[in-house]
């Protein structure tokens, strides 16, 4: 019987936040588990932190939300919530598991799927039934459909390819409720030590509805200044391809491709960029695809929506120019 076979899935999504706020991507996670369980299967949430915040708790506005809040996972290392995840997996019998494609469930992901004895599917992009899902493979230049027949399907979800959810207030759960758990004792086999993060106004590179990427061919890291200026005009978010990172002009958070951020925008704006395979891989999704470039036969012009054969150094300040008369 059909409905009874997806009445009783129940969906776990594993939260990314940062003891203040969630990350935006869950939005995309719950709106992947609602074309998982047609509005019939539980789901539910789980937060490891530290001093979690009563704001994460009001920004997930239905379902179960169990918490672990102990001073071991303030820096959310996988090490040290591996196996209370695990542990509360088994308790309840969860029939999907869900993660943020992101280096989150990048680095957490593995070692569950290890401790749990089951396949791992990574960068998810659509849902075919309960147990049949597609992923990319060969740098975004092929799909593959893959039937998990394990008991616990554990994905990681590419938060790019699903909507980002929004709440219907009308239609919200009145038994949602939030269960604490008890914390298990440290292991002490990993230690954090520091973060370095880059501290902007900018939007949110993954999450961002503008972005504005420089490659190689802004020859220097006084060059890339040109890109930002552009990104400041718009309101958009700055992004690079690997060969700009690797160049020193800008850090490797800026990183936009296939080892980098995954990117969505409804404009993206490609200057100085070839158009490498990896890099194209990471914008697929974009839904306007702006490319500016002096070579017409780069990669990057063939698959752009709007191509424009220029210097980089003449079309930007132009392009700033005519911006703001449009603003003003």
């Amino acid at each position: 019987n059909l409905y009874r076979i997806i009445s009783f899935m129940s969906i776990l999504i594993i939260v990314e936040h940062n003891n203040n706020k969630v990350n935006s991507n869950i939005f995309n996670l719950i709106t992947c588990a609602k074309k998982l369980n047609y509005d019939l299967a539980e789901i539910n949430f789980f937060i490891a932190g530290f001093n979690i915040s009563n704001d994460i708790l009001s920004q997930i506005k239905t379902g179960n939300i169990y918490i672990a809040d102990n001073e071991n996972y303030k820096n959310f290392l996988a090490e040290e919530i591996d196996d209370l995840i695990v542990n509360f997996i088994k308790s309840k019998n969860f029939t999907h598991v869900l993660l943020p494609a992101s280096t989150f469930g990048k680095n957490l992901a593995p070692r569950l799927a290890a401790k749990l004895d089951v396949n791992q599917l990574s960068d998810v992009t659509e849902i075919i039934s309960n147990d049949t899902f597609v992923r990319p493979i060969y740098a975004g230049n092929a799909f593959a459909t893959c039937i998990i027949k394990d008991s616990v399907k554990l994905l990681t979800i590419r938060s790019t390819a699903f909507d980002h959810y929004q709440y219907d207030t009308k239609a919200i759960s009145t038994s949602s409720q939030i269960i604490k758990l008890d914390a298990i004792k440290s292991k002490n086999i990993s230690k954090f030590i520091k973060e370095d993060t880059s501290k902007t106004d900018r939007p949110d590179l993954s999450q961002a509805k503008i972005v504005v990427s420089g490659g190689r061919g802004l020859q220097s890291k006084e060059n890339f200044k040109l890109i930002e200026q552009l990104a400041e005009t718009l309101g958009a978010a700055v992004g690079a391809t690997r060969a700009a990172v690797d160049a020193g002009y800008v850090s490797n958070d800026y990183q936009v491709g296939q080892t980098g951020k995954i990117v969505a925008p409804d404009l993206y704006i490609a200057i100085g960029i070839s158009g490498a395979m990896q890099h194209l891989a990471g914008i697929k999704d974009s839904k306007i695809i702006v490319a500016i470039n002096t070579d017409p036969e780069a990669p990057i012009m063939q698959i752009a929506d709007y191509a424009l054969e220029g210097d980089l150094f003449n079309v930007i300040p132009e392009l700033c120019v005519e911006i703001e008369k449009l603003k003003n």
